[in-house]
């Protein structure tokens, strides 16, 4: 029995005639940039998520740009930011003018560590992005009251936690704004790249808004020098036609971390990731800590189960950042997680058997 990965191709079968029909109808309408299914899925999105306002774009990415560039970040200023992520939390840090400052992560959740945030914090600093890793919110609470105390903004990485709550409050709703990607494999995915970022703030979702879109609201009239990240028509007529079956397929990710909870919790040397109090695990991704991990991936993987490193090499000890000479003991935690980290299969999808198959596998080894 193969297991991989994630398996889109069975998602798409599943909910096959929505999406085709989604499709068919941009075709028939040439609704293919900006259009009726681009503001249908802002409007949708963000009734989801508990905001305001959507403001849709290219990707992910340009979402985390959006935000800072509208926040109006410079040169000479700094925001934090976790050393455990995808490049780009930081890249487009540097990207929008600031200076990126890296802290450790809390060595159980692999979210931020708001006690390393603290102690991070200069008179340059403008800004905090925690990020809600694999799945898992960071410690919200923590955060902003460091945020408030210092008259920090506050931009949620929710890239990875679609629908993730804590204390039962939504993800995305505790910061000035909050960025998501719709990269196919995320718990809410499109057929292509996709992203948005959501606020409260009408100034600032205006702002967004017109960067998005060559500096303007309206074709031809430029208030300002904007980028070019808009979400195709294609892409949102998909997402709209996925966004009502989201809350299903967390809750089927959620029963499936459960299976593997009880799998592998009394394998010698397995730690399973923990989901901490108050927080509303999504689990983008089910990701485990073993000291020989990389003899276990192979093991797997010759066995027909894909597996996944996210991420191999924390951020702070990228090529990217060796100009900063940071060392392993400013992040101790990032560190050493990043060598036994280990992401197993996990997909709404996935059949107990499949489960079964990757706990027996583990257990083996």
């Amino acid at each position: 029995m193969r297991v991989p990965f994630a398996d889109l191709q069975l998602q798409y079968q599943t909910i096959k005639s929505e999406i085709d029909a989604a499709i068919a109808a941009v075709v028939r309408d040439s609704a293919f940039i900006r259009g009726p299914y681009v503001d249908a899925f802002e409007r949708e999105f963000a009734s989801a998520v508990d905001v305001e306002h959507c403001v849709s774009c290219a990707n992910g990415t340009d979402a985390l740009y959006l935000a800072m560039s509208a926040l109006r970040v410079q040169p000479g200023d700094e925001v934090i930011t976790t050393a455990h992520s995808w490049i780009s939390t930081s890249a487009m840090i540097t990207h929008a003018g600031a200076t990126v400052v890296f802290v450790d992560t809390d060595d159980s959740t692999f979210t931020i560590d708001p006690a390393a945030i603290e102690s991070a914090i200069t008179p340059r600093t403008v800004g905090i992005i925690p990020v809600h890793l694999y799945g898992q919110p960071a410690d919200m609470d923590a955060i902003m009251a460091i945020a408030r105390r210092h008259k920090l903004w506050v931009v949620e990485d929710c890239a990875q936690a679609h629908l993730a709550r804590y204390k039962r409050r939504q993800v995305g709703t505790f910061g000035i704004a909050a960025t998501y990607s719709f990269y196919p494999g995320k718990n809410l995915g499109a057929m292509g790249d996709a992203g948005a970022v959501v606020t409260n703030d009408n100034a600032l979702a205006e702002h967004m808004t017109m960067l998005a879109r060559h500096g303007g609201l309206t074709k031809h009239q430029h208030r300002i020098e904007g980028i070019n990240s808009r979400l195709d028509g294609m892409q949102a007529a998909v997402l709209s036609a996925k966004l009502p079956h989201l809350p299903q397929w967390t809750k089927a990710r959620q029963d499936a971390a459960k299976i593997y909870d009880a799998g592998l919790n009394q394998i010698e040397d397995v730690v399973v990731p923990a989901a901490a109090a108050d927080r509303e695990h999504v689990y983008h991704l089910y990701t485990i800590q073993h000291p020989d991990r990389d003899a276990l991936a192979a093991h797997l993987n010759a066995n027909g189960v894909q597996t996944a490193i996210n991420y191999p090499v924390a951020l702070p000890f990228l090529a990217a950042y060796a100009r900063l000479g940071h060392r392993p003991e400013e992040f101790p935690n990032a560190f050493r997680q990043q060598g036994s980290i280990l992401s197993l299969p996990m997909f709404a999808e996935i059949s107990r058997e499949q489960q079964h198959k990757v706990v027996q596998l583990i257990r083996e080894f």
